[in-house]
């Protein structure tokens, strides 16, 4: 759920800045505070659930790799996805640890884990969660919208010289 600062904010007639103001605003600082404050939204909400965003990337990984992932592999697979507002690679045996205590994963042969019933719910209730934060991010935003301004941080990011596809 947005904060009522971030709602007044977007509200606020200060928010009425002309294409040339917004044309000169530095994109740095508004992608980093959307990111900060997406990733904090993602966490708060799955947090009702007693779990992270790290927990969802982990189960959806392992859903990908029919035969499950090592704790290694699992690591390296998510790697490209962490940031430090989502959290340091070092700390995910904590996460894959929590996701065995709550018998959400269990160990197979060879070490791979594997969802297990427990995990297959968590994930179905973690993917409703999901939905809805999509939702709400996405409130007042048309599909069209939304694809012009990923559209334009592609080019932005392909400018800088970083990638332009998901990983």
């Amino acid at each position: 759920m947005l904060t009522s600062s971030v709602l007044e904010l977007l509200a606020s007639p200060t928010m009425d800045y002309s294409d040339a103001e917004l044309a000169r605003q530095p994109v740095g600082y508004w992608t980093g505070l959307a990111h900060e404050t997406v990733i904090r939204h993602i966490h708060q909400t799955h947090g009702t659930l007693g779990v992270t965003q790290r927990h969802w990337m982990t189960l959806n990984a392992l859903v990908r790799h029919e035969g499950g992932l090592t704790r290694a592999e699992v690591t390296d697979y998510l790697r490209q996805y962490l940031t430090p507002q989502i959290g340091e690679v070092a700390t995910y045996p904590a996460v894959l640890d929590d996701l065995l205590d709550k018998g959400w994963i269990a160990v197979g042969a060879g070490g791979r884990l594997t969802l297990t019933e427990a995990g297959v719910d968590g994930r179905a209730r973690l993917a409703d969660l999901t939905a809805g934060i999509r939702g709400r991010l996405h409130d007042g935003v048309s599909e069209a919208d939304y694809a012009t301004a990923v559209r334009v941080l592609r080019r932005i990011i392909g400018n800088a010289g970083g990638p332009v596809t998901l990983p």
